[in-house]
Order: structure tokens, then sequence, then C-alpha cells
């Protein structure tokens, strides 16, 4: 029989599938597809390969990342395991948003025993440091291009965001209230189930915790802060080294690429699978700003994106595989 959990799963997921199509459907509505797919087929493979290549060092910088922040808290995880584990949590983000954080801990869990709830709080540690450097990308694109940086903000990212505000204040009032509610039944319920959930939730919450300050304990800082640059100067360079793939965005500088790499970063950011539908829009309407056609603004984004979702596809089947192996 399946089970409740099975069922809201899979309507979750189909419904954030079908938001995506839809996102897609409106962005490619009305433009030549056949162009597109042409522009792309024709498409510089040297600099579509190096920009795979650049997104792929960053990858394993990310696991070596990550595996400097579970060090301090006094567990040594295998490079390859962790790189296994990212590759998998990438994969499981195409299925539902954000399950791959998760997913990820568990394999680490698994392979090298270290606890749930520090690697969640490693792992929120990390998010919190890409959202701080998604920031100061922006900060530093408005220095540089200010009035398009405001105007692509307000006119098509925030766009409508008044409108609903009304309603998105409703909704985080009653969320704080139940939140609220149930916090206090918990903490003075004096039922043995209450007790024991109780007593679980502060176990995690140690924990994750212990995980989110592990970035203060790491042994080097200094390389920390490298590594950190440099994951993010690569996918800068994968942003740019794809202008030159393509005939209509080759003449672009190294600033218009900063400014797309922020557009990327926040399409990427939408809740839905791989950003898709969400990462073409915002990115074709980014170029727009530079004089680029939105066919062909769409063809850019088109090609990155494809290329970055069979990335992820190739290294999450990589590590399922290498996992099977190792542990058989």
């Amino acid at each position: 029989m399946i089970s409740s959990a099975t069922i809201k799963n899979t309507i979750k997921y189909l419904l954030l599938l079908g938001i995506g199509i839809l996102l897609l459907w409106l962005t490619f509505k009305g433009h030549d597809l056949k162009k597109i797919f042409n522009d792309i087929y024709h498409a510089r493979p040297l600099y579509v390969f190096l920009s795979v290549l650049a997104g792929f060092i960053a990858f394993l910088l990310r696991a070596y990342r990550w595996n400097m922040l579970i060090e301090p808290l006094g567990y040594r995880s295998d490079f390859f395991n962790a790189s296994y584990a990212l590759g998998l949590g990438y994969f499981a983000n195409l299925a539902i948003p954000r399950i791959g954080e998760i997913t990820r801990c568990g394999v680490l869990n698994r392979t090298d025993k270290i606890p749930m709830d520090k690697l969640i709080g490693t792992v929120i540690t990390e998010r919190v440091i890409d959202l701080f450097m998604l920031f100061l990308s922006v900060a530093l694109a408005a220095a540089l291009q200010f009035d398009l940086m405001t105007s692509f903000l307000r006119n098509k990212v925030f766009a409508g965001a008044n409108g609903g505000s009304n309603t998105a204040i409703y909704i985080l009032g009653v969320t704080a209230v139940s939140g609220i509610c149930a916090g206090m039944f918990l903490l003075f319920s004096k039922k043995p189930k209450a007790i024991k959930l109780r007593e679980k939730i502060i176990l995690l919450i140690r924990g994750v915790w212990a995980g989110l300050f592990s970035v203060m304990k790491v042994k080097s800082k200094a390389c920390f802060v490298f590594h950190t640059i440099l994951i993010w100067a690569l996918y800068f360079v994968s942003t740019y080294l794809c202008f030159f793939a393509l005939d209509a965005t080759a003449h672009l500088g190294w600033k218009e690429g900063l400014f797309i790499l922020v557009a990327g970063g926040l399409g990427m950011s939408a809740p839905v699978q791989g950003g898709i539908g969400a990462y073409h829009y915002i990115v074709s309407q980014a170029l727009l700003l530079f004089g680029i056609a939105e066919n062909d603004g769409i063809t850019y984004a088109t090609l990155v994106h494809s290329y970055q979702m069979l990335l992820i596809i190739v290294l999450g089947l990589i590590s399922l595989f290498m996992i099977f192996i190792r542990k058989n």
C-alpha cells in the first residue's frame, strides 16, 4: 500500500515540476524554437567544454570545503565519499528542490558514520555562506552598473511583489502563530510522547548548532575563505566563457558576465526543479538590458542550463554507482 508520505512527495514533485514547465512554456512562447536549437547545435564546443570544466572544478572544491567544515566536529570524511554524497544531493534536487541537502547528509552519514544532525549544521552553514556570496555579487554588480541592476531587480525580479504583500504577511502571521502554539504545547506537555520528542529536538538542535559554528573552528580560515572565493570565481568563469560559444553574446564583457551570474543565481534559487523555467526567463530578460534579442537570450540561457543539468545528472549517476561499488 502506498504511504501518505509517498503520495505527498509525489504531489509536491508534480506541482513544482508543473510550475517549472509553465514558466518554461511562457518563456519560449512566441519564439523561434528552430533557430534556438539550431544556434545551440552550432555553439562553439571549446567554450562549452571549458565552461563545464570550470563548473566541475567548482563541484570538487565544494566537496573539499565541506570536509573543512566537518573536520572541526571531530570527524574525518573521505574526500571521494563527500564528492559522491554532494553529487547525489545535486541529483536529488532535480526531483524535489532542497531535498538534496538532506540526501547528501544521509549518504555521508551511512558511508562515514558522521552524525546526521552535525552534517545538517554544516550544510546550513554552507547555505548561509552561499547566500552571503550571492548578496556580495549583487552588491558588486550594482556598484558597477547601478541603474541596470536596480531596474532589473525592480521590474523583473520583484515585479508584483507589492500586490501580494498583504497575502504574504497574512500567511507568515498564521504560520508564526501556529508555530508558537505548537512549540508551547511541546514545551510544557507532560505526555511521554511529547517528552520524548522534546528530547530528540534538543539533541538535534545541539548537533545543528555545533555544525553551524564549525566554520569558526576550521584549521585555516584563510584557506576556507580562499576556497569560497575560488568557487564563486569559477561560477563566474563558467558563465562568462559561455558568452563566446554563441555569436550573439560573444561581444559581451566581464561586467555583463557578473550581471548574468547574479541573474542566474536568482533564477536557480527559485523553488522549482533545477531552476527550470525561472532560470531561462530571468537570464533572457537580463540579457535584454545589454541589447541581446530575447530569442538569443533564451538560446544562451538554454545552452547554459542544459549543460549544467547534464553535468548534475552525470555526476549523480557516477556517484550512485561508486557508492554502490564501495558499499559492496
